[in-house]
């Protein structure tokens, strides 16, 4: 049997990150502003709480939030309410992984949250996601090496795959570089002196539907070039281990399904940018491209 190329691997990845069709969901509103995607068969549950959720379809299909909850707090009680009592039917199989950690929903990131919502329950409304995934690498002579970890087997999510060096999702409260340091110490033991180096490098953004649920997520990607006497040690628990990889193991790794799926798209970019990955070898660099960075 013949072996895929590496370019299609890649690209059925990228693509399977990316499979969002917008065209078939209902916008969801808050204060008269989009803030997330809704599924049809997902609004129309979420209607049925009609003194939290209306299904509005004078000017075009949408889901909109009372306008009577009119504060951040109001809306996080009574949204959440909602959600613990799906989750308690269980209705959807997203809120099965439920954590106890809240999330922001906002228009921009920059801007004021309307309201924090369960991490689990954010599909549901398909509101955008941030996280921070940093690069670890270091350099030896021409050549460049990669930090790689990987994934305790008790990981609810994608147990024993590779990941980051240190990466986690953006808590409600927190910012990105407080987000930054803490997933450092607490995943890879990098002192503060090492990790406050990190230099952003962009994002990676990427959505997709899976079980009814609308996931738009948007990474904010940091490089942190450390010195060779740097070795990380496993902090939290969620790593059970890390490799240092040159970019030529790394890069095979990534089209595999080794590695978690968004980490793969954020390692990618890193080829890309560093020139690992160019553009007249690759013949879907573009794609690439446009598919890392797509619209939330």
């Amino acid at each position: 049997m013949a072996t895929v190329p590496w370019s299609d691997r890649v690209l059925e990845l990228v693509l399977r990150l990316n499979n969002l069709q917008r065209a078939g969901c209902l916008p969801f509103y808050i204060q008269g502003q989009r803030v997330g995607w809704v599924t049809p068969a997902v609004a129309q549950v979420l209607a049925q709480s009609s003194a939290v959720f209306t299904l509005c379809k004078e000017s075009g299909s949408r889901l909109e939030l009372s306008d009577g909850l009119r504060c951040p707090l109001e809306r996080t009680r009574a949204v959440q309410e909602v959600m613990e009592s799906l989750r308690g039917r269980d209705v959807f199989p997203c809120l099965r992984e439920w954590r106890d950690e809240l999330y922001e929903v906002k228009g921009l990131f920059s801007d004021p949250p309307l309201l924090s919502m369960e991490r689990a329950a954010t599909p549901l409304l398909g509101v955008p996601r941030y996280g921070v995934h940093v690069n670890g690498f270091l350099r030896r002579g021409t050549d460049v090496f990669m930090w790689i970890a990987r994934r305790s087997l008790t990981k609810p999510n994608y147990p024993g795959k590779l990941d980051h060096l240190a990466a986690g999702g953006i808590s409600a409260g927190d910012g990105v570089w407080e987000t930054l340091l803490k997933e450092c110490t607490e995943e890879a033991c990098i002192p503060e002196s090492i990790a406050s180096k990190a230099r952003p490098a962009g994002t990676v953004s990427y959505a997709y539907q899976q079980d009814g649920a609308v996931y738009l997520e948007c990474q904010f990607v940091y490089d942190l070039e450390v010195p060779e006497s740097f070795q990380p040690r496993v902090g939290d628990g969620e790593v059970q281990e890390f490799y240092l990889w040159p970019l030529e193991k790394v890069t095979d790794a990534i089209a595999t399904q080794e590695f978690k799926p968004n980490c793969a798209l954020v390692v990618l970019d890193f080829l890309m940018r560093r020139g690992h990955i160019r553009p007249d070898t690759e013949k879907f660099y573009t794609k690439f491209v446009e598919n890392l960075h797509g619209p939330l």
